[in-house]
């Protein structure tokens, strides 16, 4: 089987060790956490000397561990093996399954010799209420699929070839123990429909889950494109021939994101510095289980790359919305027009903003002037890149506008 070394996240922990915080390591199911945690960071630490007997590690997953999945049987399993003043370092993998689990991290948070690392796949379990149980004391470490960049390092080849077969499969590690494009294809159904949708439904106890397939099917076909929830109400009655209210869409819509299944990126008025809230695009954490929804069937290269560059940049830590630029224009008559321009991704880290369009293709000069109106209508500072699928060298442009490669972009 592919080993993936997930070298930035491995760093992620060993910086976080010793900062007196519960380190949670979240992503969505089949990311790669459990082995990031019980195979490449326990031989991160057996490396430095630490002792089997100092690594606690609990696959809360596990049927045969099911009794520890009781609070109070969790912290006697633990607390029996901590019996010296050594460092111990305590592994537990699915803390969601345990109910109280903040009361059971909490109880390590005094205990001078614990390091604990907890994953988990739900953020309205672990990110929310890391920040209000533990009072600031616990650092997330959130995990994501394979970047195009791990994904290459590991089959190398010829980079085209392997983005495509990236823009088709994704980057879920499990993927990658299959040879055969059928194998892969049947793979990711699977984990959608038993992982994936499975656990959406089993979770939030649904009984609908006819709607919840066709809302995920009715995102997948539409991945780039701004909507909103009426919309799909009426894509709903029109297409799949089913009344599903706004408010269950809305629930529905949040519980895909709290699974980390779908990512939202919000409309953002650059001229006005404001949201604007009646429309979202949404776009899919891993393109394989993406594809796999439409049974490979609806594979538009296009909105692919752009979902690509979007989890990237999610991945390189950036907040990720989509600007407007509203400019007025004079029609035959002379009378004053608005019109609202879009720039794909206006994107934030810190004090560093980027405008960023995406184009699978740039074919000639008048190509590169529309995708470039919206970026050249901002008049701040910040740099302005348009991302293209079929250049492989990155330059400026006269209108001071880096036009990059995708694969400097990605692997660079």
């Amino acid at each position: 089987m592919m080993f993936f070394e997930r070298k930035t996240y491995l760093q992620q922990l060993i910086s976080a060790e010793g900062n007196g915080m519960i380190k949670v390591i979240t992503g969505i199911r089949r990311c790669g956490k459990s082995f990031l945690l019980f195979n490449i960071f326990r031989d991160y630490l057996k490396t430095k000397g630490i002792q089997d007997d100092h690594i606690i590690q609990v696959n809360l997953e596990d049927r045969r561990n099911k009794r520890l999945r009781d609070p109070d049987e969790l912290l006697n399993h633990i607390d029996q093996q901590m019996i010296d003043e050594n460092v111990y370092y305590i592994l537990l993998d699915e803390i969601q399954l345990v109910p109280e689990f903040e009361d059971v991290l909490n109880s390590y948070l005094h205990v001078k010799n614990a390091e604990v690392y907890v994953t988990g796949s739900n953020a309205k379990f672990l990110s929310k209420d890391v920040i209000t149980e533990f009072r600031g004391r616990g650092w997330e470490i959130r995990v994501h699929p394979l970047s195009f960049d791990e994904y290459y390092e590991a089959i190398g080849g010829e980079k085209a070839a392997a983005l495509e077969s990236y823009y088709l499969y994704g980057g879920l590690p499990g993927v990658m123990q299959f040879e055969s494009s059928a194998e892969k294809q049947n793979y990711l159904r699977e984990v959608f429909e038993t992982v994936y949708l499975k656990d959406v439904l089993e979770r939030h106890h649904l009984q609908n889950a006819d709607g919840m397939r066709e809302l995920i099917r009715i995102l997948a076909s539409g991945i780039g494109s701004s909507t909103n929830v009426r919309r799909i109400a009426n894509t709903f009655k029109s297409v799949a021939n089913m009344e599903i209210g706004p408010n269950t869409i809305t629930r529905y819509l949040d519980h895909l994101q709290d699974s980390f299944i779908i990512n939202e990126a919000l409309r953002y008025d650059v001229k006005g510095r404001k949201y604007i809230g009646t429309e979202t695009k949404y776009y899919f954490e891993d393109l394989g289980i993406r594809n796999a929804i439409l049974d490979f069937r609806q594979i538009e290269f296009n909105h692919t790359m752009e979902n690509v560059i979007y989890n990237e940049l999610r991945r390189q830590g950036f907040s990720v919305d989509v600007g407007l630029v509203e400019i007025i224009l004079h029609d035959a008559e002379g009378k004053s027009v608005r019109k609202k321009l879009e720039i794909d991704f206006v994107v934030n880290r810190h004090d560093e903003r980027l405008y960023i369009q995406s184009a699978f293709t740039l074919p000639d000069k008048e190509k590169v002037e529309q995708e470039q109106a919206s970026l050249l209508k901002v008049s701040d500072g910040f740099k302005k890149i348009i991302i293209s699928g079929d250049r492989f060298r990155s330059n400026y442009n006269d209108d001071g506008i880096l036009i990059m490669s995708i694969f400097d972009f990605l692997l660079n």
